[in-house]
C-alpha cells in the first residue's frame, strides 16, 4: 500500500485558495481539495505579531506526489513564504484509499 499523505496550505484569497485546489485535482496531484474558511490565522511576519483570515486548503494524495504538488502549490500561491506541509495518513478506509489511488497521478509514467 502507498504511503498517503494530507498537504496543507493556507492564503488569504479565496480565489487562490480555489486555483491551488483545481490545479492539484486536474494534475491528478490530489484526490480532493477541501478549502476550508475563512479561519484566523495569528503568525510572526516581518518582526511583528500579525492577524489574518485566511484559507485552509488540505489535499489527499500520496508522498511520491509530494515534490509535484509543491511545485504546483507555489506556481498557483501569492505567498512569499507559503505554507506547505505534509502529514502522514496512518490509517484509511480501504475503499476511499483504492479511490484515491484510481485517481492519483502514477509517478511512473510521465504526463
Amino acid at each position: 500500500m502507498s504511503d498517503y499523505i494530507q498537504i496543507m496550505t493556507t492564503t488569504d484569497d479565496r480565489s487562490v485558495a480555489d486555483s491551488i485546489a483545481e490545479s492539484l485535482v486536474k494534475r491528478r496531484l490530489a484526490a480532493c481539495v477541501q478549502v476550508i474558511g475563512p479561519v484566523q490565522s495569528t503568525f510572526q511576519w516581518e518582526g511583528k505579531v500579525q492577524t489574518a483570515s485566511e484559507y485552509h486548503c488540505i489535499a489527499k494524495s500520496r508522498i511520491d506526489l509530494f515534490a509535484l504538488a509543491e511545485v504546483a502549490i507555489r506556481e498557483a500561491h501569492n505567498y512569499d513564504v507559503p505554507e506547505i506541509l505534509s502529514i502522514k495518513i496512518n490509517e484509511g478506509s480501504v475503499d476511499y484509499l483504492k479511490w484515491m489511488d484510481g485517481v492519483l497521478m502514477d509517478p511512473s509514467i510521465e504526463s
